[in-house]
């Protein structure tokens, strides 16, 4: 394939529906019946789109019997020959809108550095293609909002990669709290693994060969090629999460589990998102890790309940003044303290305050949430019935706003309120214009 020409004409479409050019005559399932045996070309085909450490799961799609993977693409070649041979896919790529422009992809998984998700997902989107997404959402709240174009314009289904909704102990923990088992809901903590610092930008090395580092890099600023940024993990550097120009580190990385748990049940609870925060946290000054690294954040519902947002260390420390008596601590966790008691999820363990609760979370009563035994297997599922998967792009707008709130206060220094009409940031200029970051020519949202 000429990868200039495809480039090319993929962008005078927008990003569109694809180009004429010489691709594998694999028939595309969305014009196949479903009913009966799955043949390979009645499948949901999915390209994947990364193929660093973030991608192994994605493997599942091989052994699931309505998928299979027709593409992968990656712009370090070592690691899409990796992935293509270990899940015996014969066709890989450098640049994900060779990709994107196959007529017989269904479906992408993106597990790319977190600057990449809404853009990518925007791209595929316009392509004509549903998405799994890695968590976080957005870089910013300007992309998370920009996101909601996938599913309201052109109507693709999506899938946020917060696998604890597919996990039996946090399903039926929040169950047990809509059904009222621990009374009215007064506080919520969440915690999540705090961040690093350090790193360097130094010593400048050369860029390998078979590494499309001005693609890797895509609408991130320019920046030096060395190792602690691009080399740490498989040609995956830890700065891709604790890089500022490419995530808000663990604060969304990490935070969007735990924090999706609570969204879970805010959005079944019309609750939305808290409308007031404020929060402390720290910042590195020297080395090339600059995202948020300890952080504690108050924040108030309209309704006067209570959201307290730590990191793990933080929370630790502070779990011998919580109101949790029996309590085994979890790295990342999500506990609802109502009148009556509490309940606390983290991946796959159910915790409540009393026996009496626990036993209860197989039957909670009326309220009910969606059920998902695996998080890949539901999104083709959701890809071939055309209904929105269990974790559903409008909750991942929510709680990666929480997030975003939580880094803005402690960049600004700032308590700030949130405007659910306007859909902004209140009492900070400084934190409205940090609610878009500009993005490296050619990319746009």
């Amino acid at each position: 394939m000429n990868d200039n020409q495809s480039r090319r004409n993929f962008l005078k479409t927008s990003l569109g529906t694809g180009v004429a050019v010489g691709f594998p005559t694999i028939i595309p399932s969305s014009v196949l019946g479903r009913d009966g045996v799955v043949a390979p070309s009645n499948r949901v085909h999915v390209g994947v789109l990364a193929c660093g450490a973030q991608s192994a799961s994605a493997g599942s799609y091989k052994h699931y019997g309505k998928s299979q993977i027709v593409a992968v693409c990656d712009p370090v070649l070592e690691r899409r020959l990796a992935r293509a041979k270990a899940w015996e896919v014969s066709d890989h790529y450098n640049d994900f809108r060779d990709v994107l422009a196959r007529k017989d992809v269904d479906a992408v998984h993106i597990s790319t550095a977190d600057h990449w998700h809404v853009p990518m997902s925007l791209a595929a989107a316009r392509a004509g293609k549903d998405v799994y997404c890695e968590k976080p959402l957005g870089l910013t709240i300007g992309q998370d909002l920009a996101a909601r174009e996938i599913v309201t314009k052109h109507k693709r289904v999506f899938q946020y990669g917060a696998q604890q909704r597919s996990s039996a102990a946090c399903r039926m923990g929040i169950e047990l709290v809509l059904n009222g088992h621990v009374g009215e809901v007064e506080e919520v903590y969440v915690w999540a693994p705090c961040g690093i610092s350090g790193g360097s930008a130094t010593p400048v090395l050369p860029v390998p060969d078979g590494f499309d580092y001005d693609l890797w890099l895509g609408p991130a600023p320019k920046a030096p090629f060395s190792h602690d940024r691009c080399l740490d993990r498989a040609y995956e550097g830890k700065a891709i999460w604790f890089c500022y120009d490419y995530a808000i580190g663990f604060l969304g990385g990490w935070g969007a589990h735990p924090m999706d748990q609570l969204q879970w049940w805010a959005d079944k609870a019309g609750m939305g998102i808290p409308s007031e925060y404020k929060a402390t946290g720290t910042i590195p000054t020297k080395g090339l890790f600059n995202t948020v690294t300890y952080w504690d954040m108050d924040a108030v519902y309209a309704n006067g309940v209570k959201l307290r947002f730590m990191d793990d260390q933080t929370a630790k420390k502070e779990l011998p003044n919580l109101p949790f008596d029996g309590l085994k601590f979890h790295g990342n966790c999500t506990v609802f303290k109502g009148s009556k008691g509490w309940v606390a999820v983290s991946r796959g363990v159910l915790q409540a305050s009393s026996e009496e609760i626990r036993r209860r979370a197989k039957e909670p009563g009326p309220i009910r949430l969606p059920e998902s035994k695996n998080h890949k297997d539901n999104f083709i599922d959701s890809v071939l019935s055309r209904s929105q998967p269990v974790g559903t792009l409008d909750s991942a707008i929510q709680s990666d706003i929480i997030c975003h709130m939580a880094d803005l206060c402690i960049r600004t220094k700032e308590t700030l309120k949130w405007d659910p009409k306007k859909e902004t940031v209140i009492g900070s200029e400084d934190a409205v214009a940090r609610m878009h970051r500009p993005m490296r020519a050619p990319w746009t949202l």
